[in-house]
């Protein structure tokens, strides 16, 4: 009980000692109550951190394109819509011819470079074979640069592997260790689709992406790849610019550059997608950002449920403790110091069942980080907010049952039974 004159620090101290010992009389009813916060609270963190999850598992994929690098692709990065997509089907594809044009009139440009997949298939060395579920993809010499790859081992494509044809590839680091994991595979042959190549080079780990390994590949030069399968093989081209400074011109050149190659009449819409890292990044926040919208929407739903619960069990509190109150206000305790004492007591029971839903929400949000095998992480500005809503709904919903207390009459107060 708090007597006039307390020291402010030992009132407060006071005042939360009271609180807990309130919630502990009741422990079935402030369970209740600390189990509709904790709901709200923890939908929220547990869809935060899975989109934060997801977040860093895409942007550390994106630097699969190299420094101020962006591509020309058919798709956008990622899409949803079923109907976007018979528009996306229905796009010319980019040809080997695209590249040389774009190369010849993006003056800007570092480097411009093409990939193209060509199918999946057994990869099989003298020491093991794989499931044939490998993918197959031919590059050019300046793919190395455009996309970032990092050589572990051995060397990447010479404009002369290009030219001739050459039978020569660079593995994955996942598809290396399985092949040979004994011993480098430099200067070793691997046999897929029923050709045999020459290893030149290993590429170091990249990790995965989404669950899916990205080191489980094999390249070989995209002109063996025309050589082999054709023509007409559908190719993504990238384009990069000499630094960040000179990157907005380039991007602003080359788009000018690929709309008249294909022929796009002045006022349509690109039939093509420019796709960089941060395009990429800023589609999946705009995406995502219905799901945040929606999930707020019903945790605030939830949360206010979880304050007329406070206020309910408050507005009780106060009718069992009215004579208690009584003693208090007779021996000198002031309103203030009766009300701060039940609004306390709001702010203990939505602070407990916050807590408990921050750390719900960040062990099962991160268990999205096991399934793509990403690293866990923790969304802090989500837990301050989340923390700090459940303090504001503590106070706006044990307000009116500590007011109520405070202005109880001492001598009724005295005489309640």
């Amino acid at each position: 009980m708090q007597a006039r004159g307390m020291n402010p620090g030992r009132e407060a101290v006071e005042m939360v000692r009271m609180a807990a010992t309130a919630v502990r009389t009741h422990v079935l009813r402030s369970s209740l109550t600390i189990l509709g916060v904790f709901v709200g609270v923890f939908s929220i963190i547990a869809v935060m951190t899975g989109i934060r999850v997801l977040q860093a598992n895409l942007e550390d994929a994106m630097n699969g394109l190299g420094a101020n690098t962006f591509q020309f692709q058919r798709f956008p990065a990622i899409s949803f819509d079923d109907a976007d997509w018979q528009k996306y089907l229905r796009r010319q594809r980019f040809r080997f011819e695209d590249l040389e044009r774009l190369g010849e009139r993006v003056t800007l440009a570092q480097a411009v470079s093409a990939s193209a997949d060509f199918g999946s298939g057994e990869a099989s060395s003298k020491y093991a074979r794989t499931n044939p579920n490998i993918p197959g993809v031919g590059m050019t010499p300046e793919v190395f640069s455009t996309q970032n790859l990092t050589l572990g081992d051995g060397r990447g494509f010479t404009p002369a592997d290009d030219d001739s044809g050459r039978l020569v590839c660079v593995l994955g680091f996942d598809l290396a260790a399985k092949l040979f994991p004994r011993g480098s595979p430099l200067g070793e042959s691997v046999k897929f689709q029923g050709i045999a190549y020459k290893v030149v080079g290993v590429v170091a780990q990249r990790g995965a992406l989404f669950g899916q390994s990205r080191d489980n590949f094999i390249a070989v030069p995209l002109g063996t790849a025309r050589r082999l399968y054709g023509e007409n093989l559908s190719v993504r081209l990238q384009v990069q610019a000499p630094g960040r400074a000179d990157y907005d011109a380039m991007v602003e050149q080359a788009r000018g550059v690929m709309r008249a190659m294909r022929r796009v009449a002045p006022g349509d819409e690109d039939d093509f997608e420019i796709v960089s890292n941060e395009s990429a990044v800023a589609q999946f926040r705009s995406l995502t950002s219905a799901i945040r919208l929606g999930v707020a929407a019903i945790s605030s739903i939830a949360l206010i449920a979880a304050g007329i619960g406070i206020m309910n069990i408050m507005l009780v509190s106060v009718t069992e403790r009215t004579r208690e109150i009584g003693i208090r206000r007779a021996i000198g305790a002031r309103k203030r110091s009766v009300m701060l004492q039940f609004i306390a007591e709001a702010v203990l029971l939505s602070e407990v069942g916050g807590a408990l839903g921050v750390v719900g929400g960040i062990l099962f949000g991160n268990l999205l980080s096991f399934v793509v095998k990403a690293p866990p992480v923790i969304p802090w500005d989500w837990v301050g907010i989340g923390l700090a809503i459940c303090s504001a709904v503590g106070i706006v919903f044990g307000t009116y049952p500590a007011w109520k207390a405070a202005h109880l009459d001492p001598i009724d107060s005295l005489r309640y039974e």
